[in-house]
Order: structure tokens, then sequence, then C-alpha cells
């Protein structure tokens, strides 16, 4: 993860409030492939157009935020709800 721990555990969803920790792997692997599919959509209904290098996730597993260089990218257009992955609306 390349979200500095101390900044990490004071982060939380600017939506939700919810905590955040970091994706997993397997989670971010999921994420990209479906994203070179075309078919991750933000909340901003615009479509994901590159892959994610990094990215925090909230605890219950709903929203996903990029990391880019390091740093969390924590606007609600920019997030990414996960329902979308398991083929529901999101």
């Amino acid at each position: 993860m390349s979200v500095d721990r101390k900044l990490l555990d004071i982060l939380c969803c600017p939506v939700s409030h919810a905590e955040l920790e970091p994706a997993s792997r397997s989670l971010l692997h999921m994420l990209n492939m479906r994203i070179e599919q075309g078919k991750v959509r933000t909340r901003a209904d615009e479509p994901a157009a590159e892959p994610w290098e990094d990215a925090l996730v909230t605890r219950d597993g709903r929203v996903a935020y990029p990391v880019r260089d390091g740093v969390p990218i924590l606007l609600e257009s920019e997030a990414v709800m996960l329902g979308q992955l398991d083929g529901g609306n999101g």
C-alpha cells in the first residue's frame, strides 16, 4: 500500500464517513480487469479510463477510491461502487 499508515488512520469516506482500508491485491486486479474491459463507471457516471495503481475501500466493501502516486483521491466523483464488479448496478 502506497498510503502512509498514519494518514490512513485518519482518512474516511467523504460521503459516508466510513473507515477506509487498502484494497486487496485480488480486488485491485479484478477492478483493473473490468476497467480495461470498459465495464467500470465512477459515481459521476463516467467510465473509469485508466487502471488504478492502488485503492482505498470502505470497510463495508461498497466503495473504492483511487490512489495515484501515493495520494488518495477522495472525491465522490472519482469513487467506484464495487457492486458493479459482481454484475450488479453498483
